[in-house]
C-alpha cells in the first residue's frame, strides 16, 4: 500500500515498544480545509471571532492502492472517503512533544 502524506510534517510510526516501524515524509502537497474568520463581537475591545470551515482543498481523487494521511480537520470533512486516514495514538517524549504515532486512524 502506498502511503501519501498530505500534511506538512514527517510522520513516524513506532510499535508498542517504541521501535521505529516506518517514516512517511510529506508529499509536498498539503490537504487543508478552507477557513474564514468572522468577527462576532468584542469584550473590552478584544475581538471575539468564530471560524467558519468550508471546502477541502488539496485532496486528490482516490488512487487504487494508495491511502492519504491528512489532518483530523480534513478527515472530518470527508467521512465518505475510505482512503483518508489520520496519524493516531500519539507517542510523546519526556518533554511532552509528539515524536511519532502507533497507528493510522479513521474519523
Amino acid at each position: 500500500m502506498k502511503l501519501i502524506n498530505l500534511t506538512p510534517h514527517t510522520i513516524t510510526f513506532v510499535n508498542s515498544e517504541g521501535n521505529l516501524m516506518r517514516i512517511v515524509e510529506p508529499s509536498g502537497s498539503v490537504a487543508r480545509v478552507k477557513a474564514t474568520t468572522v468577527v462576532t463581537g468584542s469584550i473590552d475591545g478584544i475581538p471575539i471571532t468564530e471560524t467558519e470551515f468550508g471546502e477541502v482543498e488539496g485532496l486528490p481523487d482516490a488512487e487504487p492502492g494508495s491511502i492519504f494521511i491528512v489532518s483530523a480537520i480534513v478527515a472530518k470533512r470527508v467521512p465518505e472517503r475510505e482512503d483518508v486516514y489520520v496519524p493516531n495514538e500519539s507517542v510523546r517524549d519526556d518533554n511532552g512533544r509528539i515524536i511519532g504515532c502507533k497507528s493510522l486512524g479513521r474519523i
